[in-house]
């Protein structure tokens, strides 16, 4: 749970009381490559900090599945909107490798708000950073080219490059993978 309380550390200041009451309330979870973690329609019930992995936020119509998201390694990941609201997910996460966690139950993240301070810091901050790269990732759809928006993620989130296979960047850019096989063929 070291990348945890060092995640909390950076935000605010972090007493030892807080942070062994915060630790009790998180549970550890493992996930197969390929497993799904929060199924599109049901209400999610936990926010994970992912320790090893990593997760991909999609959308399943009848025949077309849809990334628009990623979480890796020492980051908190979850059907947000579903978790906040109590509502199903209108989106699934699926681990995309084998991924270890720690996750709090809604309830735990409910009790660690109401008891902590550095608990509604963290959320705060959080709740800031996902609007951020919301945000981020409209404007870059609205505004920029297909290819644009591929070599952007170079500079901004070359974890996606590293990391994912080419059909689901395709997917999370809005283009084919046969697109995106053009734009790399330009590219280099």
């Amino acid at each position: 749970m070291g990348h945890i309380r060092a995640y909390y550390e950076r935000v605010t200041e972090l007493s030892e009381s807080d942070w062994q009451y915060i630790a009790a309330l998180f549970e550890y979870v493992k996930f197969s490559k390929g497993e799904t973690i929060t199924e599109q329609g049901n209400i999610e019930h936990f926010l994970y900090f992912i320790e090893q992995g990593i997760i991909r936020y999609y959308i399943c119509d009848e025949t077309v599945e849809t990334t628009f998201d990623f979480c890796f390694e020492k980051a908190f990941a979850s059907a947000y909107n579903s978790l906040i609201t109590q509502t199903p997910s209108e989106y699934r996460l699926g681990a995309l490798s084998n991924t270890v966690a720690w996750r709090i139950s809604y309830e735990n993240l409910q009790k660690m708000y109401d008891n902590t301070r550095i608990g509604n810091a963290v959320g705060r901050f959080l709740s800031e950073k996902l609007y951020i790269t919301k945000s981020s990732r409209e404007l870059a759809l609205l505004r920029f080219t297909a290819k644009e928006r591929y070599c952007h993620l170079f500079s901004e989130r070359p974890e996606i490059i590293k990391h994912i296979p080419l059909k689901y960047i395709a997917s999370y850019i809005g283009i084919t993978p046969q697109a995106l096989s053009r734009i790399r063929r330009e590219i280099c």
